[in-house]
């Protein structure tokens, strides 16, 4: 597997284009099962991840061609209804077929997922959204059964809890279900406002997204759009959090401030400057961090998506800082990594004090999932001495050559191929 070797103890300095967002991206592939005409996706982030939707949705007769920056789609021929295990165990996001399939075709065989070692994250919403829409479902041999042989039916759903992806499947089941469909306590993330406003494009009818109730009308057909995939705001805040630990500034082009408010105002509590523009922000980092307590919670509050990485920034602060993890029960492995490099942190079930350190020492780490990877990058970034971050397949999955843009602001990072 490859590695990374990171020389630390420099400030980044430059400019880092935003790729366009892994999240948005793989449930915006999945609506080419919902219309026979060509789907484009520009800015589409060529990564593990979305490689991955890529080969399902391909063995699935859907077919995709790169032009330039934009990734083409359309159906050629019957489409399946089967998502392989050899396929789907590589990642979580392929339960997002189950919807669009049902939908189209009225029958989907869908293997239960695979994908980070987080937590449990359960597929239980997916399957209540698909039943409160008429289908009977059924699990077999590790395959989720799904049937709706008249369609899916309009119905007012309540999600239990806030749940990104089962809002993502309800939204792609209901375009083509007959009648109304509510979706009452609905995420409100970006990823699904892009997720909706390509619907619309496409011909749905779809109101009241970016708030937790989400109006659908069903209609008989989809065609094809042109969209472009909204920018990574965890990409963003993930540079954004380098250039405040580095203590370096750095333009973040064709990001989103209004994705990242609850970043930007623990960044600016930590003593870092944020300059937000149209389509872009500055950070800025001054000197040693403060010391910024933080708690992980549904958009539009913070993302446990940044966890690991304001993490690896408050492990240089000036005092000890709390951070609490309500998101993912699993969602702390990179902390015996960080403290291998000098982190003091302690874990107590969801909750972590870290007590901040004058530096961190460059060591052999092993990432465990894909935000962990970038954390303990960052910690590289200013740890003395040489870090090799092992595994780093993870980082593959959801960031578009990490090392490149970092390396052009001024890191010293080099991937070894095995």
């Amino acid at each position: 597997m490859d590695k990374l070797n990171i020389v630390g103890g420099g400030q980044l300095n430059g400019v880092i284009p935003i790729s366009g967002a892994k999240n948005a991206a793989l449930p915006l592939m999945c609506l080419a099962l919902l219309t026979d005409d060509k789907l484009i996706l520009d800015g589409w982030p060529d990564l593990a991840d979305t490689q991955s939707m890529r080969e399902l949705l391909a063995s699935l007769n859907v077919e995709s061609t790169m032009q330039d920056d934009a990734l083409h789609m359309q159906i050629n021929g019957q489409i399946g209804i089967e998502a392989s295990y050899d396929i789907v165990r590589k990642m979580r996001a392929s339960i997002l077929v189950l919807g669009p399939l049902l939908a189209r075709m009225g029958a989907a065989r869908v293997s239960l997922p695979g994908g980070c070692a987080i937590g449990t994250r359960p597929v239980d919403l997916h399957i209540m959204v698909m039943e409160k829409l008429g289908a009977t479902i059924t699990l077999e041999d590790g395959y989720v059964l799904a049937e709706a042989k008249q369609g899916l039916i309009g119905n007012r759903i309540t999600f239990p809890m806030v749940s990104v992806g089962a809002t993502e499947n309800a939204l792609m089941a209901a375009v083509l279900a007959k009648g109304q469909t509510i979706l009452e306590h609905a995420a409100k993330e970006p990823e699904i406002t892009d997720l909706a406003e390509c619907l619309i494009a496409m011909g749905a009818h779809i109101t009241g997204h970016g708030t937790d109730t989400i109006i659908i009308d069903g209609v008989d057909r989809l065609g094809g759009t042109d969209h472009r995939v909204v920018p990574d705001r965890i990409e963003a805040g993930t540079f954004a959090i380098a250039a405040a630990l580095t203590g370096g500034e750095v333009t973040l082009q064709h990001a989103r401030p209004e994705h990242l408010s609850a970043l930007t105002t623990l960044l600016i509590q930590s003593g870092a400057s944020v300059t937000a523009g149209d389509d872009h922000m500055i950070v800025a980092g001054h000197g040693r961090p403060k010391p910024v307590d933080v708690t992980t919670a549904p958009y539009p509050d913070f993302p446990t998506d940044l966890q690991a990485q304001f993490m690896a920034l408050m492990v240089m602060a000036d005092g000890v800082s709390h951070v609490d993890e309500t998101i993912f029960e699993n969602r702390f492995m990179h902390v015996p990594e960080l403290m291998r490099m000098g982190a003091n942190i302690s874990v107590s079930g969801g909750s972590a004090t870290i007590q901040g350190v004058d530096g961190l020492i460059g060591a052999p780490v092993m990432a465990t999932d894909l935000r962990a990877s970038v954390s303990l990058v960052l910690g590289g970034l200013v740890a003395s001495g040489t870090t090799t971050v092992q595994r780093i397949y993870h980082l593959d999955r959801g960031y578009y050559r990490l090392e490149e843009k970092l390396n052009a602001c001024g890191a010293n990072i080099t991937r070894v191929r095995e």
